[in-house]
């Protein structure tokens, strides 16, 4: 085990609340000083959740990002790698959407990491900072190790991730959530659409109104419409 992966069990290990996916995602936000941290889980490339947030802030970043189907989180897991932006306000022609949930947020500068094990890549870790900047080369080094930290967590707290089947991943959003593919149905059956149009369609609705996909797939699912 390595420096900064022993440190970072330390973290979590001296949490009151003990060691759990939500603790260890307090303790590396803690420790490397960042604003709010937003957790995305994906199974198969099909299901979405979110594993955690530590604020209203990270929630609605990590939703914006699948309501757009871009953003750090989605490059992240697509691309397996580290990503990051040390000025929020100058990338607008990287994650045109994103940029502007993010501004809204009052947020400046993300890293993302993916959270994966061996093979398997099962979400990805948003990093948020009110101001400009990048972490440093060691607050890289230890976010590193959160982030595997983390991947086995998020197999210990939900276990299906390790048997979902595996797929290729595919550009755009990764995943979505189950009251999302519920109402996606509901709208493909009321408008006579393939479902693949209809989640298009919930998306535009949602961006062009400023809602989550959470709430346009609640609305749709107690009204069988969009409007």
């Amino acid at each position: 085990m390595d420096d900064d992966h022993a440190a970072a069990w330390r973290r979590i290990g001296a949490a009151d609340s003990g060691v759990s996916l939500a603790a260890a995602a307090r303790a590396c936000a803690a420790d490397l000083a960042v604003d709010s941290l937003g957790l995305s889980l994906v199974a198969a490339g099909e299901l979405r959740i979110m594993g955690y947030a530590t604020d209203e802030h990270a929630r609605l970043l990590e939703d914006a990002q699948l309501t757009a189907g871009e953003g750090p989180c989605t490059d992240a897991y697509v691309q397996r790698t580290l990503v990051e932006e040390a000025d929020l306000h100058q990338a607008f022609e990287r994650w045109p959407a994103f940029t502007h949930a993010a501004a809204g947020q009052r947020m400046r500068s993300v890293t993302a990491l993916p959270l994966a094990t061996g093979h398997l890549c099962i979400g990805a870790l948003d990093l948020y900072r009110a101001a400009p900047g990048l972490l440093t080369a060691r607050h890289k080094s230890r976010a590193k190790a959160y982030a595997r930290i983390l991947a086995l967590l998020a197999f210990d707290e939900h276990p299906h991730l390790l048997t979902a089947e595996h797929r290729t991943t595919q550009p755009g959003p990764q995943g979505f959530p189950p009251s999302v593919h519920l109402a996606a149905g509901v709208l493909a059956e009321t408008e006579q659409l393939p479902p693949d149009d209809a989640l298009a369609r919930m998306r535009a609705h949602a961006f062009r109104h400023g809602r989550s996909l959470h709430q346009t797939a609640d609305h749709i699912l107690a009204h069988h419409t969009l409007d």
